[in-house]
């Protein structure tokens, strides 16, 4: 008896360690940041339920009817081609203006460029719609996604290259979030940017990066949306409870002194990216019903790269959102079936209402950054040798109050928090500097908050960056096709 039941109860122990090692594997643990006491925004809860998945589906639905939207294909005729799927976004973009009553700008920056995979010079023509701010015109918050598709040559400008997810899903995310924000005034500016050239060495957002700073934009944030529609992972899983977002550690516009200071004094983990990545974290657990962000420590995908890359060259915040699992065998491949397998970027790929969950987080974010103030600038932490420490910044008149918050050095999120009120510094008695990490937010009468700022070079939201590197394709080799 004692044997069976000591059988019995390693059966009991090896069935329970399976049973949590499925679920684990079936859906990652993603961590929540800690909820601050504020009630939530009205409008920000009426902004993620006008999201529409039905109308995001009319959109791509008409987008992969050009055939192939490839950076070097027909630009000329009114049904095939990249130009075609430009003049049908600008015209969608001049829509949604008239029915603002002129709210949107909108403005087609092109460059002419040749590189590894343009070889003859070709126009990159990116679709700007810009919705400016009313009190603070000049900082410029982006939601971005790439027009361009392609197929297993990436030279090949002629065959069916449908791009339905990559990235007809993120071009329809700013389609959907400038239709609905559209509606609204902002105290700062909201640019929709429909990149072109992605696939052939991110030319797009180097246009943009261009623009941006060739117009003095002060840009607080890009979000770059690409391959945001899938839940079908190759390896079978299945997840639509939370999206990627990834943001660079390290600033790529840091100098060598700013690079030792940090070294020293800590700031890896706190550039201006990754607290945007954490502040859509936060906006995520209180607006979204249970679909959530999951932070991660990088750039980009391993190896990878995306439009993002040129804004962050430029000294600009960016991130890039990405679904949680992705499909290799419909990303980058010509439309076939073989050994049974379906290959090919085609719309029946998408999940629309995971789409709209992506494209609700997105205009959520770009909804309380442009009505919260600037971050704050000028945030500097003194306290070496002392048992408390005093953070201070200089005042902004758009800002009602502020709030500093500290964590632990090995916490993803920030955890403990005082609000300083309006004064342009606070001393933390018996909170040793040492020991954690600190920044500071701004907040407005409405309640709405900035992003949190790291102090110093680190975590300062405005590098002063005059140069933009043009930037070629970060992918590597493409791999063999299977068979």
């Amino acid at each position: 008896m004692i044997g069976l039941l000591s059988d019995l109860s390693g059966i009991f122990h090896m069935t329970a360690a399976l049973l949590t090692a499925l679920a684990l594997a079936a859906s990652p643990a993603v961590p929540v940041p800690q909820a601050v006491d504020a009630p939530l925004q009205p409008d920000l809860v009426a902004i993620a339920k006008a999201v529409s998945a039905e109308e995001q589906r009319a959109f791509l639905t008409r987008l992969v009817a050009f055939g192939t939207r490839h950076t070097l294909s027909d630009t000329t005729s009114p049904t095939r081609g990249i130009g075609a799927a430009r003049r049908f976004v600008k015209g969608r973009f001049e829509d949604y203006a008239r029915a603002c009553g002129g709210c949107l700008e909108i403005v087609t920056p092109e460059e002419t460029v040749t590189g590894a995979r343009v070889p003859r010079p070709a126009i990159i023509q990116d679709v700007l719609a810009i919705q400016r701010g009313t009190t603070d015109p000049d900082r410029v918050v982006i939601i971005a996604g790439h027009i361009d598709s392609r197929v297993s040559d990436p030279l090949n400008a002629t065959s069916d290259a449908p791009g339905a997810n990559d990235d007809g899903s993120g071009v329809t995310a700013v389609m959907e979030a400038a239709r609905v924000l559209s509606k609204y005034k902002f105290n700062a500016t909201i640019v929709y940017a429909v990149l072109s050239g992605e696939e052939q060495g991110l030319f797009g957002g180097t246009v943009l990066a261009h623009y941006a700073r060739a117009h003095g934009w002060k840009v607080e944030a890009d979000l770059n949306n690409d391959i945001v529609g899938n839940i079908h992972g190759q390896g079978g899983e299945t997840e639509a409870g939370f999206v990627r977002v990834f943001s660079e550690g390290t600033k790529a516009v840091e100098t060598p002194a700013d690079a030792s200071r940090r070294r020293y004094n800590g700031g890896e983990l706190d550039s201006p990216s990754r607290n945007i990545d954490r502040y859509m974290a936060g906006l995520a657990a209180q607006y979204l019903d249970g679909f959530k962000v999951r932070m991660v420590y990088r750039t980009d995908r391993f190896g990878r790269g995306g439009d993002q890359t040129p804004l962050l060259e430029a000294g600009y915040p960016a991130v890039r959102v990405t679904e949680a699992a992705e499909n290799y065998t419909r990303q980058h491949q010509d439309v076939r079936t073989e050994n049974g397998i379906a290959y090919g970027d085609v719309l029946s790929g998408v999940d629309f209402p995971y789409l709209a969950n992506v494209t609700r987080l997105d205009a959520v974010t770009l909804a309380s950054l442009a009505w919260a103030p600037a971050p704050p600038e000028g945030v500097k932490i003194e306290g070496a040798v002392s048992p408390d420490t005093q953070i201070s910044w200089q005042p902004d008149p758009a800002a009602a109050g502020y709030r500093v918050w500290w964590r632990e050095t090995t916490e993803p999120f920030w955890t403990h928090s005082r609000d300083a009120g309006p004064a342009p510094a606070i001393k933390l008695n018996g909170v040793v500097i040492d020991d954690w990490f600190f920044g500071v937010q701004s907040i407005s009468r409405e309640g709405y908050a900035s992003p949190v700022v790291f102090p110093g070079p680190a975590g300062d939201f405005n590098s002063p960056i005059t140069v933009v590197v043009q930037s070629d394709d970060r992918r590597p080799p493409l791999p063999k096709k299977p068979g």
